[in-house]
């Protein structure tokens, strides 16, 4: 299979960023993520917090409802990584989320999104450069391709991670989800300036 340009740019980023980054990077970049992250989340007004910007488009809600569905089971799967062994769990799907998001309490999502962070922060401070790196999770990505007409495709696939490029991977499709609280918040009418930076 040919890929696209997008693609192989992403395969690199994780392989530099994530399977040749040293661990104590990873940590610095973790770390650094997860802080903007929360910021950001406990900055949202209640007011915004369950309006959707537009049809079909998710509310701040419903994103922390997906980034807690989606990096629960991550969990499980960076063990088994870090322990040697690959997991058994087939891939996250891209867009998991609960039955019904807006039914969950807003602080309990925050506060079950605070526990997972801590749990992978101490699977990655207990980390060292050299844990195995043969064994594979599969990890769903998903980026935007231009095609020959030059409109944009959302394309997905399936790759098998390393546990250094799957940390780096879940890095950043929780950036991915920071950017898109704060673009859900400007067309909701919150001026940028009271966001977290």
């Amino acid at each position: 299979m040919t890929l696209h340009p997008e693609q192989l740019r992403a395969l690199d980023y994780l392989k530099r960023k994530g399977t040749e980054a040293p661990v104590d990077e990873l940590r610095r970049q973790i770390a650094g993520t997860f802080l903007k992250i929360e910021k950001a989340i406990d900055a949202v007004p209640a007011s915004l917090r369950e309006a959707s910007p537009g049809p079909g488009r998710w509310s701040v809600h419903e994103i922390l409802d997906h980034l807690v569905e989606s990096h629960r089971p991550a969990l499980g799967q960076l063990r088994s990584l870090l322990e040697g062994r690959s997991p058994e769990t087939p891939a996250i799907p891209a867009s998991l989320q609960s039955a019904d998001p807006l039914s969950r309490p807003w602080e309990k999502l925050v506060y079950e999104l605070d526990r997972i962070h801590d749990t992978l922060w101490d699977f990655l401070r207990d980390a060292t450069d050299a844990q195995p790196m043969d064994v594979r999770a599969p990890m769903v990505i998903v980026l935007k391709v231009t095609r020959p007409d030059g409109t944009l495709e959302r394309l997905q696939w399936e790759e098998r991670l390393d546990w250094k490029a799957f940390i780096q991977a879940l890095r950043v499709h929780t950036l991915e989800h920071l950017s898109q609280i704060t673009r859900t918040l400007e067309d909701l009418g919150e001026p940028a300036s009271s966001q977290p930076e």
